[in-house]
């Protein structure tokens, strides 16, 4: 029945309302319900679960029962709607923030690596300053993050932990320079993706404050050395400090634009004209 023949006619035919659905998801509620209760259960649910079925089945074939719903009077009905022709704009994928993969802007590797080294500056300053006050030795906390690599410096008293020793510092060094830039590198990845409210607040504090959770949570089997002779307060400290100078340098950094938007040719490196004049057309 189209618009017009509807809208001149005093009902319309509407499927009878029926319970058997209802009654067959019951049914099967049961038989289910069952095997964890009594299989009496499962067998009242089998049964009522068939019946409902077979009569459902009986209402949809061989033809679906209707009955006949009156309608308003001609007068109280509304005008049938009737089609416009209107052109459809098309929008190019990356154009005007159509379907872009967030962010669409992000602080180059470079910023990262220079806000890891800085913050791992600092932070070796504080941890170095710590083992001074603490152990009176320059060497205490060096040695200590040498001992997630070095068995011999995990076993090691304290008396041998506050001497210097040319290998564990050099593991050391090596250690804290690469967790920092890989560090500084994942905050030029997530800080774009931060609220850009107070964003000095989740980069600098909150990120740390989680980093050094997961640490809390394995650091008896990374470090276990350094898990009996850590102070955490000291140790949020450092965290927070290389958050609050790495996530600085990182976040005053130019953001360049991700190549999600740019053309196949572009995101090759070849020069290639491009026409996208009747892109929308060509659609």
């Amino acid at each position: 029945m189209d618009s017009n023949d509807l809208h001149k006619s005093d009902s319309i035919d509407m499927p009878t309302p029926t319970g058997w659905p209802m009654l067959t998801a019951f049914g099967i509620t049961l038989l289910l319900a069952g095997l964890v209760t009594n299989m009496a259960v499962s067998a009242v649910g089998l049964v009522v679960a068939i019946a409902s079925a077979v009569g459902w089945f009986f209402g949809v074939f061989p033809h679906p029962k209707h009955e006949p719903v009156p309608l308003q009077d001609l007068a109280l009905r509304p005008e049938p709607l009737q089609p416009r022709e209107r052109a459809v704009d098309y929008l190019t994928w990356g154009e005007g923030g159509h379907r872009v993969k967030l962010p669409v802007e992000m602080h180059p590797y470079s910023a990262g690596i220079v806000g890891g080294l800085a913050g791992g500056a600092v932070m070796a300053v504080l941890a170095v300053i710590y083992g001074l006050v603490t152990q009176g030795s320059l060497w205490y906390t060096v040695n200590l993050l040498a001992a997630a690599a070095l068995p011999s410096m995990a076993q090691a008293s304290t008396k041998i932990l506050c001497e210097f020793h040319i290998f564990p510092f050099i593991v050391a060094v090596c250690a804290h320079l690469s967790i920092s830039i890989m560090v500084g590198l994942l905050y030029a990845v997530v800080l774009p993706m931060l609220p850009r409210k107070h964003t000095w607040l989740w980069g600098g504090v909150i990120t740390p404050l989680l980093w050094t959770g997961l640490i809390y949570a394995s650091i008896d089997i990374v470090n276990p050395a350094l898990a009996v002779r850590i102070d955490w307060t000291m140790f949020i400290c450092c965290q927070v400090a290389f958050g609050l100078v790495g996530g600085y340098i990182v976040f005053k950094s130019a953001k360049v634009e991700t190549m999600q938007t740019w053309p196949l040719a572009a995101k090759m490196g070849v020069e290639a004209p491009v026409q996208r004049e009747n892109e929308g057309e060509q659609k």
